[in-house]
């Protein structure tokens, strides 16, 4: 899977995916830091790479409807979450990359928890 990781990644979590066999860019290595929200997920879109973040505005469907992307994967922590929670939940992240599709979907990532965002959901 093509990935792209917003800021806040260290290089642990980029091992870990590289690792399980991804291909990851990073917004930091390509000049990006800082950069919108829609500048960042235009890149990805257009590298067809799913966006891995950490920014829940990119958990709105209705400002990223997740059809239109090659994936959408928000991870969130708690308030005060240490590195290794972050750490955990990239490995979450990478093992449910192994069994399931991503492209074209939003997923919220927690530690040993992904929730799957459905279109049918809205109401």
């Amino acid at each position: 899977m093509k990935l792209k990781l917003d800021e806040n990644f260290g290089l642990r979590c980029i091992d870990i995916l590289r690792s399980a066999g991804h291909d990851v860019a990073t917004v930091a290595e390509q000049q990006m830091s800082g950069a919108a929200d829609e500048k960042v997920i235009q890149a990805s879109h257009a590298e067809s790479r799913c966006i891995v973040t950490l920014d829940l505005d990119f958990a709105n469907p209705l400002r990223f409807k997740p059809a239109n992307y090659s994936g959408i994967a928000v991870i969130r922590l708690s308030g005060r979450a240490s590195y290794d929670e972050l750490l955990a939940a990239v490995n979450t992240l990478a093992k449910a990359l192994e069994t399931e599709f991503i492209t074209g979907k939003l997923w919220i990532i927690e530690i040993g928890r992904i929730r799957i965002y459905r279109p049918e959901d809205e109401t």
